[in-house]
């Protein structure tokens, strides 16, 4: 429930704290005395649109601080373990509102988003008006507030399991579907590629040991013709080995005759014979050592040319086609794994889509059942709110081919103000007031199922009074049992019915008005409740009158 309100800076209002307490609170006083200023500062801190129209006069900043106190258990909590926010024993909402258009937002003292309170505060409060596009007329609402008043919640939680089991089956299947055709669509291009693979059976770093090879034999092929040129200088017909050795053979048989004079040149001839000589080995050892086979050239560039021609045509590095190859045959197997197993998904998706429709029939007649409970109880409400002559309806459209989360059923509350006039959509048809007697007979139906912890009921009265007034005090006080009810209300016999009244009053002279709002006791409420019967002047007569309603309210209490 909504435990305490704080407002500062908020059009007329400077300073305001407010304690609220369970059962049926009322908020009165004259008209232009600031009611709809403390539902707008409310509004805010439960994530309405901000406004820098707001911020009081002459302030920079106006705030609305919103403490709820809430069971453990409630879902506004779970709501907060979601979105990481620290749980206190309170939850709270604040609003800081700057004349500039800019808003912040903390919830338990964390910043946050409107988004999220918004949600917050969509679990915690009901806003219910005449006008008031916070209400809870929203068609998208009705199908949950009937699962609520039929109590198969549930059934309508199988349900959405079951759809969701459903689209995730047929999900599956769809992709499976798409990856078999486009396999299929491939399939020859597969088996092609697979048996080239195969057959060229493409090594890992064969290009790279293809490619060395190659230069290395183009390499000897090139140093080989410039070994055997110089193997020609050195062992053809134009050696010098000859000739060098008759000269060396001459100049020996020369040397007694000059005894000294040829040592040294025949030394240095020996020498260079035996230098050329070992040149000569080692020109026809590198010559050995430079011969190829020229086949073996040939097989290793075709090997190579073949290998780099199929990775151009499948656009991969050469390492790249041995993964080729195998990510192919892969393909090919779930090419014919896929569609026994499409068959098995289809299969699979089929039982998921029938046990879907068994739960949503099921759920659908649960609804139907509800639908003419909660007709009954509303109309059983209606006589009392003066619309003994209307009727309300629950339009229940089933659509088995349209599967939806929620099942099958289309729900809208309905309403005719009149015999022989048209049936149609509440929103539509009933006017302000008579809407929001409808909406009050509605929620004393639904009691506190469906139903936020805190209703917040704005001048539902409006246009009515007497028996009919009395009605609505009654049915306020009746949902007050069950959830806190807040009512702003012009009604006396309303008033009267209430467990803690509040007057809010303006004040101050032509330069600044303040709104204030206090808690009355016994004898201010019955001069309260005496000037809403009289007006202007309270009389001795309004004064008694106002006496007998609150001490037959409190017996009636009792």
């Amino acid at each position: 429930m909504l435990s305490r309100l704080s407002i500062r800076d908020i059009v007329l209002i400077e300073r305001l704290d407010i304690d609220f307490s369970t059962g049926l609170s009322v908020l009165t006083g004259e008209t232009g005395a600031g009611k709809s200023i403390l539902l707008d500062a409310l509004s805010l801190a439960l994530g309405a649109r901000g406004d820098a129209s707001l911020v009081r006069h002459g302030a920079a900043q106006g705030q609305v601080t919103a403490v709820f106190d809430v069971p453990r258990n409630h879902p506004a909590r779970a709501l907060l373990a979601e979105n990481a926010i620290d749980e206190n024993d309170d939850i709270i909402l604040r609003r800081v509102q700057n004349a500039d258009g800019r808003t912040r937002v903390f919830v338990n003292d964390q910043p946050s988003s409107v988004t999220l309170m918004r949600d917050i505060g969509r679990l915690l409060v009901e806003i219910h008006g005449q006008h008031d596009e916070r209400a809870l007329v929203d068609p998208g609402a009705h199908r949950d507030l009937l699962d609520a008043f039929g109590a198969h919640q549930s059934a309508a939680s199988a349900v959405g399991e079951a759809w969701r089991h459903w689209r995730g089956c047929e999900n599956e299947l769809s992709r499976h579907r798409a990856r078999v055709e486009a396999a299929a669509r491939e399939a020859d291009y597969l088996r092609a590629s697979v048996a080239e693979l195969v057959r060229i059976d493409p090594q890992p770093g064969e290009e790279s040991d293809l490619a060395e090879t190659r230069t290395a034999m183009m390499r000897a092929e090139k140093i080989a013709t410039e070994i055997r040129d110089a193997q020609d200088v050195l062992s053809g017909p134009s050696s010098p080995l000859p000739q060098l050795a008759g000269l060396l053979r001459r100049l020996q048989r020369k040397v007694n005759e000059a005894p000294g004079l040829l040592d040294e040149v025949i030394t240095s001839l020996d020498e260079a014979m035996l230098s050329l000589d070992a040149a000569q080995e080692s020109v026809e050892a590198a010559l050995r050592d430079t011969e190829y086979d020229p086949q073996r050239l040939e097989k290793a560039e075709e090997r190579l040319f073949a290998l780099r021609a199929v990775a151009r045509k499948h656009n991969v590095a050469v390492d790249d086609l041995a993964q080729l190859r195998d990510t192919m045959a892969a393909d090919l197997a779930d090419l014919d794994a896929g569609e026994e197993r499409l068959a098995g998904l289809e299969k699979q998706a089929r039982a998921a889509r029938e046990a879907y429709d068994v739960c949503a029939a099921h759920l659908s007649e649960l609804r139907e059942a509800a639908a003419a409970g909660i007709v009954r109880a509303v109309m059983a409400e209606l006589p009392a709110l003066k619309l003994e002559r209307a009727e309300f309806l629950v339009e229940m459209a089933s659509e088995p081919d349209n599967r939806m989360e929620e099942g099958i059923d289309r729900i809208e509350f309905w309403v005719r103000t009149n015999p022989g006039t048209r049936a149609g959509p509440m929103m539509k048809v009933a006017s302000g007031g008579e809407l929001s007697r409808f909406l009050l007979a509605l929620k004393v139906a639904l009691a506190d199922r469906g139903s936020a912890p805190t209703l917040v009921f704005d001048e539902i009265d409006t246009g009515v009074g007497g028996a009919v007034a009395d009605a609505i005090g009654q049915r306020l006080a009746r949902l007050a049992r069950r959830v806190q009810v807040l009512s702003v209300t012009h009604a006396p016999q309303v008033a009267a019915r209430a467990n803690t009244h509040f007057l809010i009053s303006k004040s101050g002279g032509a330069d600044k008005v303040a709104t204030s709002v206090a808690e009355m006791d016994k004898a201010a409420r019955q001069e309260e409740i005496a000037r809403m019967l009289a007006g202007a002047t309270i009389t001795d007569e309004a004064r008694a009158a106002a006496e007998r309603l609150l001490k037959e309210n409190l017996a009636s209490a009792g």
